[in-house]
């Protein structure tokens, strides 16, 4: 049993480690990635978790102990612990409809027959779209851009290597957290860890990473040190039928991929990226009824080895190889290209 002094300093300590966490980040940032500065967002995202409050918990675990503080670990380490957890903290918007649930999306278009007029198709928004479907003063349906579980920090790394990060070994993962069977946190886990297990494409690299330093070491071994950052600037324009304005093409050399990293819901912050060949990147202002949006679109030019029950053909009417597929980078998303240094 854990001395009541100890989480007595765990507290006290908690008061100065936000900071202290960001300073951390920040200094590993500019030590592999030097000429850009981290989006404030991102840094955001780094752990809160003080050194010592890090290590006490990786002893809670190694103990098979942290059951007993839980909801103090939760609270100092900003991840998602509830059974139902999903949008704490997300912007309220009353103007939107309720955050769909992860697995939902897959499951709304699973049913879909393989040619689906757009019309129909595009109901709540589009998206999967055709890089020509975009352009200045035409209308567009956009999805929800917003992240499912937007609020998670990262794991400080030393810690988030002793969590179990596999379906093999889901069970002991959802006994550490105290996850139950069949809520939406346990649906949340199972479909992002099938995400994270998936087989790569041919020409694709890809990972999932569940810390702030193994993000940047992904992105520095794929593109090296001197990258550009490009993400979303907001969610404005989700479950609008959009006006789109201006067109910017930022990253059009098919031959040097950049790395794409989507926030997927998990019990703390994990990112899935991933670089593939022939991936061309814009920035689109879209004009929402509040205000303009400045949203990242990619498009893939070789869609030869996806699946050809991939649901971009499903709406879009073509097969794997036949077109270019497009899609917009939601909140939290974030594209890294490289820059000339």
């Amino acid at each position: 049993m854990t001395h009541p002094i100890l989480l007595f300093g765990l507290l006290i300590l908690a008061y100065f480690s936000v900071s202290q966490a960001e300073n951390v980040f920040s200094r590993y940032w500019e030590e592999h990635i030097p000429l850009s500065p981290p989006p404030h967002w991102i840094v955001a995202k780094a752990s809160p978790l003080s050194l010592h409050q890090a290590t006490t918990y990786m002893k809670f675990i190694e103990e098979n102990e942290l059951a007993s503080h839980l909801h103090l670990f939760c609270k100092q380490a900003n991840v998602a612990c509830s059974t139902n957890a999903l949008v704490k903290h997300t912007i309220v918007d009353a103007a939107l409809p309720p955050i769909a649930k992860f697995v939902g999306e897959k499951n709304k278009y699973d049913d879909l027959p393989n040619e689906t007029p757009l019309s129909i198709a595009s109901q709540g928004g589009l998206p999967y779209f055709r890089e020509s479907m975009v352009k200045e003063g035409s209308f567009m349906p956009i999805p929800d851009l917003r992240d499912f579980m937007s609020y998670k920090s990262f794991l400080p790394r030393p810690l988030a290597s002793k969590i179990p990060f596999s379906l093999s070994r889901i069970k002991e993962l959802k006994k550490i957290f105290g996850v139950v069977d069949e809520s939406n946190m346990d649906d949340y886990i199972k479909r992002s860890l099938e995400i994270c297990e998936m087989s790569p494409t041919r020409g694709e690299e890809r990972t999932c990473v569940t810390s702030a330093e193994d993000l940047i070491d992904f992105v520095v071994e794929k593109l090296g040190h001197h990258v550009r950052i490009w993400s979303t600037e907001n969610i404005e324009g989700s479950y609008e039928n959009a006006t789109i304005g201006g067109i910017k093409l930022i990253h059009g050399n098919l031959s040097q991929p950049p790395a794409l990293c989507h926030s997927i819901p998990f019990l703390f912050q994990v990112y899935y990226c991933h670089v593939l060949p022939k991936v061309k990147v814009y920035v689109v202002d879209i004009h929402a009824r509040k205000k303009v949006n400045h949203a990242i679109m990619a498009c893939h030019y070789d869609t030869s080895t996806w699946n050809p029950n991939h649901l971009s053909f499903k709406l879009l009417g073509f097969g794997p190889g036949f077109i270019e597929v497009c899609h917009w980078i939601n909140e939290n998303g974030v594209v890294w290209t490289k820059s000339l240094g």
